[in-house]
């Protein structure tokens, strides 16, 4: 598979894109160093969809509650194990459908530019378990030190397409040990989860967090995100941030204390959002642009 390396101009970041890979992020480095968490790797991700570097999530982030949804009218069933399907620990339907998966097609490469795309409405497996035609259009660039990511939905048919898409970047500081890490959110609605991971209905406001990590653990979810949020792991004098530019009103933040990682998901909607409603279209004749940025 071919690697896309671009590079900022104007410093020592480097980032790394595999688009016949799911388009997956596969390396942001500064100097040398790498920032992205590579847990198993990318033959992991293509072969099981064990996820790494900054999957898209697509077109559902994080589960859904049930192996059947209606959305704008149409119903759709959906068998893990098939048409790209993948399901969690519990069999819920997980991180979508496009882990790995080798159709996009570039349509722009430079030295600090990659833009491929994705038409939905050409492949019958991916309208099994999405029934809405659109072309999935990413777009990534990488300057002043900061990567962004863009993704525009554009609707092929007279359906609406529903917004319930995230990224899922890995972030590391590897010279730095996992407690020290500092970690920031702007203030927050926490959406508290049931034993599967699904929204209860139930939330609660969070004011903005600066802390150091230590032995906790995150793996909760969160809405009212407002436009130009701005993440942080910082430590041993190295700052990454993950900016919501537009797009994106919802995240999970993901630490498991096994790992030495910590993950800010943009989410265009809450977890099983395609289930219960609340989210965004991408009606026709009105693409839908989401954009977060990374900066080292």
């Amino acid at each position: 598979m071919r690697v896309v390396t671009l590079r900022d101009p104007a410093s020592s970041v480097a980032a790394q894109f595999v688009p016949e890979a799911g388009m997956i992020g596969t390396s942001l480095s500064d100097a040398g160093i790498e920032l992205l968490g590579q847990r198993r790797g990318l033959d992991a991700y293509v072969t099981a969809g064990k996820t790494m570097g900054i999957p898209i999530l697509y077109p559902w982030a994080n589960r859904l509650g049930a192996n059947t949804y209606t959305a704008e009218g149409v119903t759709a069933t959906l068998a893990p194990g098939e048409n790209g399907v993948r399901a969690d620990p519990n069999g819920l339907p997980i991180h979508g459908v496009l882990a790995g998966h080798p159709g996009w097609r570039v349509t722009t490469e430079a030295a600090d530019e990659l833009i491929a795309e994705l038409d939905f409405g050409a492949d019958p497996q991916l309208l099994a378990s999405f029934p809405y035609p659109h072309v999935l259009t990413v777009s990534v660039r990488l300057a002043a030190r900061t990567l962004t990511v863009r993704a525009t939905v554009t609707a092929t048919g007279a359906q609406p397409v529903p917004l319930c898409f995230g990224f899922h970047p890995y972030l590391q500081l590897p010279d730095v040990p996992r407690a020290e890490w500092v970690i920031e959110t702007p203030p927050l609605r926490l959406l508290q989860l049931d034993h599967l991971g699904l929204p209860t209905g139930e939330s609660e406001p969070q004011p903005a967090l600066s802390e150091p990590l230590g032995d906790k653990a995150f793996d909760d979810a969160y809405d009212q995100v407002p436009d130009g949020a701005v993440f942080a792991v910082s430590g041993g004098g190295r700052r990454v941030e993950v900016h919501f530019e537009r797009g994106y009103p919802a995240t999970q933040i993901f630490a498991p204390k096994a790992e030495e990682i910590v993950c800010f998901e943009p989410m265009t909607a809450p977890t099983d959002a395609l289930r219960r409603g609340g989210y965004h279209r991408a009606r026709p004749g009105e693409p839908a642009v989401a954009q977060f940025s990374i900066r080292v």
